[in-house]
């Protein structure tokens, strides 16, 4: 089983909605700590993705460009940078562009019709698959989870950027305005007319905003607009869905429970994740998320952890439960789908335990049967 990749969508634009002006030269719209602060969203993705279209127009290479932030990714486990991917459906491929040249692993997705000729042309450069006799951005996000692409970085262009709004694809929007007025026609722009989901009067939440010098990010969560219930708990759904996507990538086990988390700070923006089995056998998932922060980081101490099942309070396979591992974490927050059932112990407690030493713990009965669905198997139901 393998999930779709989250989605952040990352963009530059004038006050006008602009991306760029008319010009042959590429419009810096940004300044050079904000590119700082892309190049570290690029460092935590596991791909970036451009269209072919914005390949031909401003020819970048895509990389992370801090060696600091490179060393950290290849000690993880990974590449130096992450992979490379265009969409394409007229299979208009320049081969000597820079992005070809540069970094490590390039993917080309595109249509039936344009695929060999798009391979003639990056023949060793680039693996070049389809989505079907049409673009299929549901079939392209699952070949991207396939590869194990979990966080996908999109980096444009405005057509890209509109499909993937327009189809409720996007789980993150970090949109920087730029003081300036391009003010041409033809300058290409952030979003073009679509059909957007709820129409013009669903309101996205707005996660964070912030001043990078001479310009402002505005970080936004697309999927939570505003609706019956309130935006809060629409948060908390929405990272309580990441945490069952989660879930179900568990290796399958008969002696164990599938769990997803996800740790959130205060801003808005994810932290860590993890989930069972993720790195051995016997890891849960509470404990793979915390693994993944340096001890003490000061951000634990306002953020929010979403796992599908309720923290374990006693376990065989380690000293400590998750329940302590969260209170030890400092973490004032716990989020959970599902009571933890009395299959594997008599009693867990861990939510009890939580709320006993002042941690907040919100529970979400709504999402229940899909976390537990996730362990159908293990109740003869699978």
């Amino acid at each position: 089983m393998t999930s779709r990749p989250y989605v952040v969508l990352s963009a530059a634009m004038s006050v006008d909605g602009h991306l760029d002006d008319a010009g042959d030269r590429r419009l810096m719209l940004s300044n050079a700590e904000d590119f700082d602060r892309v190049d570290e969203v690029r460092a935590g993705a596991d791909a970036i993705l451009v269209g072919a279209s914005t390949l031909r127009r401003d020819n970048p290479r895509l990389l992370v460009n801090s060696e600091q932030r490179r060393t950290a990714r290849v000690a993880r486990g990974l590449p130096a940078h992450p992979l490379k991917v265009t969409v394409t459906a007229s299979g208009r491929i320049d081969p000597d562009l820079r992005f070809w040249r540069h970094g490590d692993r390039k993917l080309v997705l595109t249509v039936d019709g344009s695929l060999a000729e798009v391979r003639r042309k990056l023949d060793g450069l680039a693996e070049v698959v389809s989505v079907g006799p049409e673009f299929d951005w549901g079939r392209a996000l699952d070949e991207l989870g396939r590869r194990r692409v979990e966080r996908l970085l999109v980096e444009g262009g405005g057509t890209v950027h509109t499909q993937l709004m327009e189809q409720d694809l996007a789980d993150e929007l970090h949109l920087v305005v730029a003081p300036l007025l391009v003010g041409q026609a033809g300058a290409p722009k952030f979003l073009g007319p679509a059909h957007y989901p709820g129409g013009p009067t669903a309101r996205m939440r707005l996660v964070e905003t912030r001043a990078i010098g001479d310009v402002v990010l505005l970080h936004y969560a697309p999927k939570q607009r505003q609706r019956a219930g309130g935006p809060d708990r629409d948060l908390d759904l929405h990272w309580m869905r990441r945490a069952i996507e989660l879930a179900a990538k568990c290796p399958p086990s008969e002696g164990a429970y599938s769990v997803g988390a996800v740790i959130v700070g205060s801003d808005g923006t994810e932290l860590s994740h993890g989930y069972s089995r993720e790195a051995d056998p016997h890891v849960h998932a509470e404990e793979s998320a915390l693994a993944k922060l340096p001890p003490g980081d000061p951000r634990l101490r306002t953020a929010t952890i979403y796992t599908s099942l309720e923290p374990c309070s006693q376990r065989r396979s380690r000293p400590h439960p998750c329940a302590r591992l969260i209170l030890a974490a400092g973490l004032p927050r716990v989020v959970t789908a599902w009571r933890e059932p009395s299959l594997f112990v008599d009693d867990c407690v861990g939510v009890e335990q939580l709320r006993a030493a002042g941690v907040t713990v919100v529970e979400l009965p709504e999402l229940a049967e899909e976390a537990e669905s996730v362990n159908a198997h293990l109740f003869g139901t699978g």
